[in-house]
């Protein structure tokens, strides 16, 4: 994908008429560049995989663990110093095992009592997933939020990467609305000429208009996903996923309202790795009630 839009770059730059400001080229050019710029730091972004994710909890819990031994310790006082004597060997086995325990219990509390630990655990991983996450079997590993695996990108788009390629596929399809244009004047310019001198550009110019459609819809179908707080996965696997089998098809169980789920898909990236709970009976029953007067009135779809 960067290769065709720098050959097509190209092309635009000598289909750019000299009448025009040179500040549209130069606006020109630095949307091209910040597009395939997006492309890189998106594709060589972190999804957010579980693993890391389940490590960031052990550590912080070995570290919390850790300082609450060591307090615990006994203490001895020669020559004024306090001496507090630790058994490292003990020490790592015990904040190794607490650390795993850590791990288990904050995923299991946020399933409804009575899940099976086996029924949550990644046969290929072997670790404990939470909710909304997925074995990718092309990255061989558990992605959190696992929305689809790019293969323009090459990598799979999920919680931590997924505001950057909605950044990508709004860049792209500008740059690819624009250059169109810049053909479609580039043709207008020399209507005279016969057709069939311009046989390759009409080509490229077809091409051009499909990718738009493409992008376009992509581009729509990604922001209705982040307006519901949803997944492609959730969205096509539906009946499939285990907690979303028996939830209505009109009812988003993590959307919190379009404003709200807008705020934190794209301001309130607080932490690298944020997992959500399962919505209890209660909150899928008031998802259910139907709109009133007052609910519009009230921006219930929206907060």
């Amino acid at each position: 994908m960067p290769r065709f839009y720098f050959y097509l770059g190209v092309l635009v730059k000598l289909l750019i008429p000299s009448s025009l400001p040179s500040r549209y080229t130069t606006v020109y050019l630095i949307l091209f560049a910040a597009t395939l710029a997006q492309y890189f730091i998106t594709s060589g972004s972190s999804p957010g995989y579980v693993v890391d994710a389940m490590r960031a909890v052990n550590e912080a819990d070995a570290s919390r663990n850790r300082a609450s031994i060591t307090s615990k310790q006994p203490a001895s006082s020669k020559n004024g110093d306090v001496v507090i004597a630790i058994d490292r060997n003990q020490l790592g086995s015990n904040l190794q095992g607490r650390g795993t325990i850590a791990w288990t219990k904050l995923v299991m509390d946020m399933y409804p009592s009575g899940a099976s630990l086996r029924g949550v655990t990644c046969s290929y991983c072997n670790v404990v997933q939470p909710p909304r996450a997925k074995h990718c079997h092309d990255c061989d590993k558990c992605v959190l939020q696992f929305d689809h695996h790019c293969v323009w990108l090459g990598t799979c788009i999920g919680q931590g990467n997924h505001c950057a390629f909605w950044w990508y596929i709004c860049g792209e399809t500008a740059l690819s609305l624009w250059t169109g244009m810049l053909y479609i004047q580039y043709l207008k310019s020399d209507i005279s000429k016969p057709w069939w001198l311009y046989a390759i550009m009409i080509l490229l110019l077809a091409t051009l208009f499909f990718c738009l459609i493409f992008l376009l819809l992509l581009l729509l179908f990604h922001s209705y996903l982040i307006l519901t707080n949803q997944t492609t996965y959730e969205l096509v696997r539906r009946r499939r996923i285990q907690y979303l089998r028996n939830i209505p098809e009109r009812v988003y169980p993590f959307s919190r309202g379009a404003c709200r789920n807008l705020y934190e898909f794209c301001c309130a990236q607080r932490s690298k790795y944020r997992m959500e709970p399962l919505p209890t009976g209660q909150e899928l029953e008031d998802k259910l009630r139907p709109y009133t007067c007052s609910d519009v009135l009230s921006c219930r779809c929206c907060c």
